[in-house]
Parts: C-alpha cells; sequence; structure tokens
C-alpha cells in the first residue's frame, strides 16, 4: 500500500465522528499498510468502532468532504498525516500525536528548529515589546517562532518574528476560522511567511476544550518554550507543563514582582526554568542542540541590536511601572507644559508607551 493511500485512509479515520487521537493511534500501531488498505466492519468493530462509526468511514462523511473541498480550494492548502514524509518529526515523537495535521502556508516551516513563545492575553506593553524584540532576534538566527495566535504574548511574538523570518500559528480552531478575528490580518501575514497549523477540521469553530490541545502542539514543535507574564492558571503554563513532559527546555521572562502575571514565570524560575533577559540567553541553549544552523559569531548582542536610547533627562523620570505624568513633572522639576511635549517625542521614538495611568518606560539604557 502507497504512502498517500495510507494518508487517505488516516484522513478517512480521523474524519469519523468520536474517533480522537488515541483511538487512531492504537489502530495504526497494530494496523499494517496492507491491513489499513483492507479495512472492513470486523476489523473496525474490533477496534471500538460502533456501527454509525464504521459506516462513516466505509461511506465518507460530512467531515472529510469539507477537508478534500478544503484543500482543493488553493495551493497553499496542505493536508499532511502521520504517513507522509512532511509529518514533523519532533510532534510524531509524543505519545498520541494528532494524526492529521491541516497547514495553510510552508509546509517545510514545520520541521525547522523552533522556540515557542507564550504568554498572557492582557500582558502589557512592556512585556510584548519585550518579547518582540527577542522574538526578531531569535528569527533573524533562523529559528522559526510558534505560538498560538491569541492576543498578548502571541501576537507580539509572530509579529516580531514576521521581521525577520518565519513563524508558526497553532491553532485551536479550524484553519478557516480566524480566532480571534481581530488577527485576521496577522494570520494572512503568517500563511505567506511561515504557516497557520491546526488539527481540528476546516470550520471547527473556537471551544475551550481545544486550546490546551493547541498548546500541547506547539510545546511539542519546539525544541524549548519561552514564557512571558502568564498567571499560574493559565494556558501558558499549561503549554510549559507539556514541554517538561516532552523534554523540552524552558525558558521564562521576570519581572515585577507585584504584577500578578508574573507569578507564572517565576514559578517556573523556581523550579528550574532557565531565567531570560535577552535572546543570547536562549540561544546558548540552542546551540549544542542545533549547532547545524547557528552561527556563533552571528548572535545579536543587546548593545549592537538595541536602538541608543538617551540617558538622563526625562526618560529616567519614567519607570518600567505605570508612571502618572504628574509624578514624572514633580521627579524632573520641569514645567508640565515641557514635559508633555517631551513626552511625546519619546513616544513617537519608541521610547516609551502610554497605558491607563501614565507611561511606562520600555527600554533601559544601553
Amino acid at each position: 500500500m502507497s504512502d498517500s493511500n495510507i494518508s487517505d485512509v488516516i484522513l478517512r479515520l480521523y474524519a469519523v465522528p468520536g474517533i480522537g487521537p488515541k483511538k487512531l493511534a492504537k489502530l495504526l500501531l497494530h494496523l499494517s499498510g496492507d491491513e489499513l488498505d483492507k479495512l472492513n466492519r470486523t476489523t473496525l468493530s474490533e477496534y471500538g468502532f460502533n456501527s454509525s462509526q464504521i459506516q462513516a468511514y466505509l461511506s465518507g462523511c460530512a467531515q472529510l468532504d469539507k477537508a478534500r473541498l478544503w484543500r482543493q480550494a488553493s495551493t497553499n492548502h496542505h493536508i499532511v498525516t502521520l504517513a507522509d514524509a512532511a509529518y514533523p518529526e519532533r510532534l510524531k515523537q509524543i505519545v498520541a500525536p494528532p494524526p492529521v495535521l491541516f497547514v495553510v502556508g510552508s509546509v517545510s516551516a514545520l520541521a525547522k528548529r523552533q522556540i515557542a513563545i507564550v504568554g498572557s492575553r492582557q500582558a502589557g506593553i512592556v512585556a510584548k515589546r519585550q518579547v518582540s524584540h527577542i522574538a526578531a532576534q531569535l528569527a533573524e538566527c533562523g529559528i522559526v517562532i510558534t505560538s498560538g495566535l491569541a492576543l498578548g504574548i502571541d501576537g507580539a511574538a509572530h509579529q516580531g518574528a514576521l521581521e525577520k523570518g518565519q513563524t508558526i500559528a497553532v491553532m485551536g480552531t479550524g484553519c478557516d476560522r480566524i480566532y480571534p478575528a481581530r488577527h485576521r490580518q496577522l494570520a494572512q501575514q503568517i500563511s505567506c511567511q511561515g504557516a497557520l497549523v491546526s488539527e481540528f477540521f476546516p470550520g471547527t469553530a473556537a471551544n475551550a476544550q481545544h486550546f490546551p490541545r493547541r498548546n500541547r502542539v506547539i510545546s511539542a514543535l519546539s525544541i524549548g518554550v519561552m514564557v512571558s507574564e502568564a498567571a499560574l492558571k493559565s494556558g501558558s503554563l499549561i503549554t510549559a507543563h507539556y514541554a517538561l513532559e516532552q523534554n523540552r527546555e524552558i525558558f521564562a521572562i521576570p519581572g515585577n514582582i507585584d504584577n500578578p502575571l508574573t507569578e507564572g514565570p517565576h514559578r517556573l524560575i523556581q523550579h528550574g526554568a532557565k531565567l531570560i533577559t535577552s535572546a543570547a540567553d536562549i540561544l546558548e541553549e540552542v546551540i549544542p542542540i542545533a549547532p547545524d544552523i547557528l552561527d556563533k559569531k552571528a548572535l545579536p548582542s543587546d548593545n549592537s541590536c538595541q536602538q541608543q536610547l538617551p540617558t538622563g533627562g526625562l526618560l529616567d523620570n519614567v519607570g518600567y511601572e505605570t508612571t502618572s505624568i504628574d509624578e514624572i513633572v514633580e521627579r524632573s522639576l520641569l514645567p508640565v507644559e515641557q514635559v508633555v511635549g517631551k513626552l511625546i517625542e519619546l513616544e513617537m521614538s519608541g521610547f516609551i508607551g502610554v497605558v491607563p495611568g501614565g507611561y511606562v518606560r520600555l527600554r533601559r539604557n544601553p
């Protein structure tokens, strides 16, 4: 039986309602290619298929038709099964890997070295700026950035990676159902410069139960997972937990101890995650794993890549926590009109950001 025929059988099986990765993995483990080619009612019944499921496999079903129509709709749409050479090796190594992946974009990106970056949807402007900067540096070194297309840290990671290289968005919906909707344009960019990936059939809407499965794929595809702002009970910590089970590296960015969104990274650091302050901290761990793709001389340094920020002056009066304009005026001893004018200049230059209640500093002085 050819690999293409096996792939078709896997897709047909996966389309059967109620047949999840675990049941399908058991079937694939025990049956040869020739046996899969000759699947009948008796064999399927022996492996726990009920009568309606058997009929759905033998006659086809709506999910199967939908998947085939989706693939035919664009040359950029791909269906990759466990039988295909393009199926990513790291994902194949986990227990009960997704039997089928739906991909929009570059299938080859799935096989490249990846670092996952995850964190809170409610992340602050400083955290998002840090993540975007690190993602861009990693992407420039040839590492694909993998995340979940969510608001906050995920979006910042994808956007940073797109500046310098490739990124993969693993979705908790079908590839044709962009969630959140405000990331439609971002998803389009990713599909042109990386890949959208889902284990869910086209047309599948957002469902809370899908996102832990998405997180498991994010960590499995990657050689390491970096966590920025994240609460203790969050999807990001679930991703980190999966990463530990899958023997992946864990990295975490520390933050203000009074911020509840830093509790997750701090807990990970307490339990052995590597504290990250720059892309170089990740790269020095990645190089022994992947010496073939990284040139140590090409490692970005904070000083060479960081925009030169002004020292002294008004900038020194803006903290990394929210700083009100009244505090800035009091600290600087400058007239309000002069402070407002300089703050606008600093914001336009990217040195500070506007947040509810005032301003935050985005970069430290070199």
